[in-house]
Parts: structure tokens; C-alpha cells; sequence
């Protein structure tokens, strides 16, 4: 127990500063008037843990889990950032903002997850669904 907490403790710092370096990286390119840092850290982080879904299904590996799933991608994709942007731009009004960051960011993080399982399927072999 304690050595998975471990995982998850590395993998998380590990993913909450990359996911400070690729967001602002990407808001820093591109500006801030949508919020495309956030959108790339979790389409990115949806097509990882599709990769790490893989990989754990074909051969249980709990310490991969707890570290590259729950610890470092926990922490590098972000619910909450993209919550909090979504209603900062209905709050002002951006409502075709608004809603193109909810439509986005859902049918791009789920085709992510998708690519991920199967580049895991390529990379890895065929294993579990």
C-alpha cells in the first residue's frame, strides 16, 4: 500500500508540472482568449491514459496504474481548470465560447482515449478490450 501511495505521490508531481509547462507553453503560443493550453493537456492526457488502459488490461499491473494513471495523469489533465474557464467565459457572455470548449474538449478527449487504446493495442499487442 505504501509503495503505490508512492507511485501516486511521484506521478503526481511529475504530472502537475507538466501540465504547468504544456499549458503555458501552448497559452503563451496561441493566447488566452480560449483556453487551448487546457484543451491540449487533457486531449493529450485522455490519449495517454488510453495507452496506460491498454496496457494494464493485457497485464495487470497495479504500480503502473497508480503511478502513470492516478498520480502523474490525476494530476496533469484538469476537470477543474476546464470547468472554471468554460463558466468565466459564460459569465462574459461567450456563450459560443462556452460551449464550443464543452464540445470540443469532450469529443476530443474521448476520440484521444480512443487513439490511445488503440496505439496501446499496436504498440503493446492485443490484449483485453
Amino acid at each position: 500500500m505504501m509503495y503505490h501511495l508512492l507511485l501516486v505521490c511521484l506521478g503526481g508531481a511529475i504530472g502537475a508540472m507538466a501540465r504547468f509547462f504544456l499549458s503555458g507553453f501552448v497559452a503563451r503560443r496561441v493566447g488566452e482568449t480560449f483556453p487551448w493550453g487546457t484543451m491540449v493537456v487533457n486531449v493529450s492526457g485522455a490519449f495517454a491514459i488510453g495507452v496506460v488502459a491498454h496496457a494494464v488490461a493485457r497485464d495487470s499491473m497495479p504500480a503502473i496504474w497508480a503511478f502513470a494513471a492516478t498520480g502523474s495523469l490525476g494530476c496533469y489533465t484538469t476537470v477543474s481548470s476546464f470547468s472554471l474557464q468554460t463558466l468565466a467565459l459564460a459569465r462574459e457572455g461567450e456563450w459560443l465560447r462556452a460551449g464550443g470548449n464543452v464540445l470540443l474538449s469532450v469529443f476530443l478527449s474521448l476520440g484521444g482515449v480512443t487513439l490511445g487504446f488503440a496505439a496501446g493495442s499496436l504498440l503493446i499487442g492485443s490484449g483485453a478490450p
